[in-house]
């Protein structure tokens, strides 16, 4: 067995067991997933259709890329295009312009991501999905962890699934158990043809300060990334401050 196979067969097994324990997929579920062109979404896709064939029930995958006219982001959609045509998953290709260079309140990600989603949620009535797919990672929950509790005093992040819109769509995340590296190394191997043009505002965003003081973190101490995404779920609620005021100085 090549390690393309051993890799792909790792994720598989850790996405299935998150699916399993937190009920991701069902029978008859109709599932759009967005796929953004990057390594995550690609490999995503792979995962879930290797699910399809293995699962004892049936579910429809669909793809949607939202292409962003005003982000700089660019992918080779024909690529994208071919890729989900080999796994026979129908592909929707939107655009839309989200108005980043007009927005004062909102910085550009949040302004981009809003209008990509909105664009997404807007087409599982269209396709009539009742999931939302994602291809979010450990490392993903990680910095959302800490933007939410640095700019926004919240502790918060990425759940596996969330019911919105009174249960209509139901957001699901199968690859939060996986470690972003271990998705590198198998889109390595796949010689995946990621974005042509990265966004403009990579290198001037919120996530990428917080990326570099996790890697600080785990720099330090190689068991702090999965030792902070396990305290999201063992949270000792009675030695926290409970309804704590907002300090005046």
């Amino acid at each position: 067995m090549n390690k393309e196979t051993l890799l792909f067969k790792k994720l598989c097994r850790k996405a299935g067991r998150t699916s399993i324990r937190h009920q991701l997929l069902e029978e008859n579920d109709r599932v759009l997933v967005g796929l953004s062109g990057g390594k995550d979404s690609l490999a995503l896709l792979e995962i879930l259709k290797e699910r399809q064939k293995s699962l004892p029930f049936s579910f429809d995958i669909h793809a949607v890329h939202i292409r962003v006219i005003d982000s700089g982001y660019l992918v080779n959609e024909e690529y994208i295009r071919s890729f989900c045509s080999s796994l026979n998953i129908p592909l929707e290709i939107e655009e839309v312009e989200a108005g980043i260079n007009k927005s004062e309140k909102k910085g550009p990600c949040f302004v981009c991501s809003w209008h990509r989603r909105k664009r997404m949620f807007d087409l599982t009535s269209k396709l009539n999905c009742n999931k939302l797919c994602f291809g979010h990672h450990r490392e993903d929950a990680l910095e959302t962890l800490f933007i939410n509790m640095l700019y926004h005093g919240s502790v918060s992040s990425l759940p596996y699934k969330l019911k919105m819109f009174d249960g209509r769509i139901c957001l699901i995340r199968p690859l939060l158990d996986i470690n972003e590296d271990e998705i590198a190394d198998y889109a390595k191997i796949r010689d995946y043809k990621l974005p042509e043009k990265k966004c403009a505002f990579e290198d001037d965003s919120k996530r990428k300060y917080v990326r570099e003081r996790i890697e600080e973190f785990n720099k330090h101490y190689p068991k702090s990334k999965i030792n902070i995404f396990k305290a999201m779920g063992n949270i000792y609620h009675e030695y926290l401050p409970s309804k704590i005021s907002t300090p005046t100085g």
